[in-house]
């Protein structure tokens, strides 16, 4: 069993899980670099998982749907080609794989994540990044926050594939607010394998904990008084303004 991922656009992540010659891919935003690994290894696509219905995370799901030999699983709502839809708890089977679904809204309102308990995984799109998370499009503050939580009650050993490699430059902002060694010390490493190309995820929970304002473990000394809500959101807004 492996799992890598395809580069598309220009810092998105199509994550690929293979068991033989046989691939799931999760958010195929562009069809056309996941057909020529098809055709070059010659692979069979089985299932396509969906976390949100952002452009750049669905757009190859057409495409790809006219040669899929199982479903295309994704949120409720208006995605065009899903075959199943799933919400909080249902259940996921690809390859190898049982997923249990999370609602995961704030980025968007349909957002979704897929879980893998058993071998300490998620899939969790654009609401949790390395350092990072996702901005608010259509939910509030408080989903988002809550989204956050809810990941973050997960185990520390869980390995995060979020969809874009925004590492770097999340690290340049957490910096900005937190003085910190361990996180100056990351920034650097991750800078060096930025240089010669090398990915930043999958990051871990435990991780996270260490780097990530976000999930409220560490924050800015200047919010500590505030409520976790209170302080979500003013990272969040200074995130944005940053």
């Amino acid at each position: 069993m492996r799992i890598f991922h395809i580069p598309a656009y220009t810092d998105n992540y199509i994550w690929v899980i293979q068991s033989g010659s046989d691939i799931s891919v999760i958010d195929p935003g562009d069809a056309s670099p996941v057909i020529e690994l098809i055709n070059t290894n010659k692979l069979n696509l089985v299932d396509i998982l969906l976390t949100h219905h952002h452009f750049d995370h669905v757009g190859g799901t057409l495409e790809l749907k006219e040669q899929i030999d199982g479903k295309v699983y994704g949120p409720v709502g208006n995605i065009e080609g899903i075959d199943i839809h799933v919400t909080e708890n249902d259940t996921v089977k690809t390859l190898d794989y049982e997923f249990s679904v999370l609602e995961t809204p704030g980025h968007t309102l349909d957002h979704i994540a897929y879980v893998e308990s058993q071998k300490n995984l998620v899939f969790c799109g654009d609401t949790l990044f390395s350092a990072g998370c996702g901005r608010v499009f259509e939910g509030t503050f408080e989903q988002m926050h809550n989204s956050v939580q809810k990941l973050n009650q997960l185990v520390p050993e869980t390995m995060i594939y979020c969809a874009h490699e925004y590492t770097e430059s999340n690290l340049k902002f957490v910096l900005s607010e937190i003085t910190d060694e361990f996180i100056e010390n990351y920034y650097k490493k991750i800078s060096a394998k930025r240089l010669i190309g090398d990915i930043s995820i999958p990051t871990t929970l435990e991780l996270e904990r260490k780097i990530n304002p976000f999930l409220l473990d560490v924050v800015p000394s200047d919010l500590e008084g505030l409520s976790k809500l209170e302080q979500f959101t003013e990272l969040r807004t200074r995130k944005d303004n940053a």
